[in-house]
């Protein structure tokens, strides 16, 4: 704009001079020759003032071409890159169903093996073959949590939980990995044991923080002690502050790394000590996840000596009140006929103790199209539909049943049951028609709670503790 802003202004000037030169030629006040040698100069001028606009407008035509092909360019890695994460989501999301199917095969065996007649070593040897799976399950869930909080996908589902029951059995798992270390362990609980009230929380994310940092401590700490304190002592008005400390006597931080650790981006294998892989990993996600739920995690550290981690939340009391746990009983008080649908002989027989155990009569099929065709033929007073199998898969065979007559006058519950547990599975399973999903390995009160729920008062609602 500046150069055509020149340009016109030099034209302009070389018509007025033109028609001044004409004007004194007309008048005889300048000679012929004079008149032409100013001409000639002006003409001369504008060649080179043209030459150069020319010029700098194929340069501008040079860059702009340049600037087209580069954005075309960068586009083009742009989608490349999307394919590529795109493709890692449907990577990881099918590693995670990889794992988790054979591992909630272990995990359903060994609450079998727990039923039996075992002594004291081997009920003690199942524990520690049941912790270790469940922290294998931990990490797998891990990972595909942490994908979500990276990529901002993460909404707090507020509930009502029992703090120390829920993180007894977290600090389990940890303890046997501890002990594979040669390292002690310990966690303890600074509260009234008094207290009768719950809290409102996300106990899923409260875990996901913790599972990150214990991680981290496990992963740095080759000598010494790994510590957590729950401190549950403040209190004010409905509100109840819980402080959470982990502790460990790993290889601790310089001052100028502490500053950066929560940083994702200086997190990186080219940060590493030593034989340690993986600088820090998780931590940032823990940062956020606690910024979500209203607090702040804070590091202290000191190099070769330890580290430790703390947050405090501040969570709603409930009017809940805990009561004692009562002996396991059936939540079935009538005969209850179940249709289930499970390609996996090994699952079938995990599903089928934990239906039994709770007064259920089940029936077996291996794909959708046996499902759709029998629920024709019998009557069934709930389906478990898994979402992935041969010839005719979970979403298809729902549709299927419920556009029969059948459905629409029994109006059937329907329950999708998979290893695959991620929010696209459960949203398709939404959009299929099924009423809920159940997660591999199932956990026995969610199970309780689905019996009781679609019973039609042919439960016992006591005993769903």
């Amino acid at each position: 704009m500046k150069v055509r802003r020149v340009l016109s202004i030099i034209i302009f000037t070389s018509i007025i001079s033109v028609l001044l030169l004409g004007y004194l030629f007309i008048n005889k006040r300048l000679d012929i020759k004079i008149i032409s040698i100013i001409l000639f100069g002006i003409v001369i001028i504008q060649v080179f003032v043209l030459q150069y606009f020319f010029k700098n407008q194929l340069k501008n035509d040079v860059v702009k071409r340049n600037l087209k092909d580069r954005v075309k360019k960068l586009n083009q890695d742009l989608e490349e890159a999307n394919k590529l994460v795109d493709y890692k989501s449907a990577y990881l999301a099918n590693m995670s169903y990889d794992i988790r199917t054979p591992l909630s095969t272990v995990l359903g065996m060994l609450n079998m093996l727990k039923m039996t007649d075992l002594d004291d070593n081997q009920r003690a040897q199942t524990e520690i073959a049941e912790y270790s799976s469940r922290h294998l399950l931990q990490l797998v869930n891990m990972v595909s949590n942490n994908k979500d909080v990276s990529l901002g996908e993460v909404k707090l589902n507020n509930l009502a939980f029992d703090l120390k029951s829920d993180l007894t059995h977290l600090f389990k798992v940890f303890e046997f990995q501890a002990w594979e270390k040669e390292l002690h362990f310990e966690y303890k609980f600074l509260l009234d044991e008094k207290q009768r009230f719950s809290l409102l929380g996300d106990s899923v994310r409260i875990q996901q923080v913790l599972v990150n940092l214990i991680n981290n401590a496990l992963k740095f700490t080759n000598a010494g002690v790994i510590s957590i304190i729950v401190d549950q002592t403040i209190s004010i008005d409905d509100d109840q502050i819980v402080t959470f400390y982990i502790k460990d006597t790993g290889i601790g931080l310089k001052p100028h790394e502490i500053k950066q650790i929560f940083d994702d981006s200086k997190n990186d294998s080219s940060s590493t000590k030593g034989d340690y892989r993986g600088g820090g990993l998780g931590l940032s996600i823990a940062h956020q996840l606690v910024k979500l739920m209203g607090g702040e995690l804070k590091l202290e550290s000191k190099e070769n000596e330890g580290s430790t981690f703390y947050f405090s939340l501040q969570l709603k009391k409930t009017l809940n009140l805990k009561t004692e746990p009562e002996i396991a009983q059936p939540v079935l008080s009538e005969k209850f006929n179940v249709l289930v649908a499970e390609d996996n002989r090994t699952s079938q027989k995990i599903i089928k103790f934990l239906l039994e155990q709770q007064g259920a009569d089940c029936t077996f099929v291996k794909n959708g199209l046996e499902a759709v065709e029998l629920y024709k033929i019998l009557d069934f007073d709930m389906v478990f539909m898994d979402i992935y199998m041969p010839d005719m898969d979970g979403y298809e065979a729902t549709k299927a049943i419920k556009a029969t007559e059948k459905y629409h006058q029994k109006n059937t519950p329907i329950i999708a049951v998979s290893a695959s547990a991620f929010e696209e599975d459960i949203e398709n399973a939404k959009l299929a028609g099924i009423e809920e999903f159940l997660a591999k390995p199932i956990e026995v009160p969610k199970l309780k709670a689905l019996l009781i729920k679609y019973s039609n008062g042919n439960a016992s609602v006591s005993n769903h503790n």
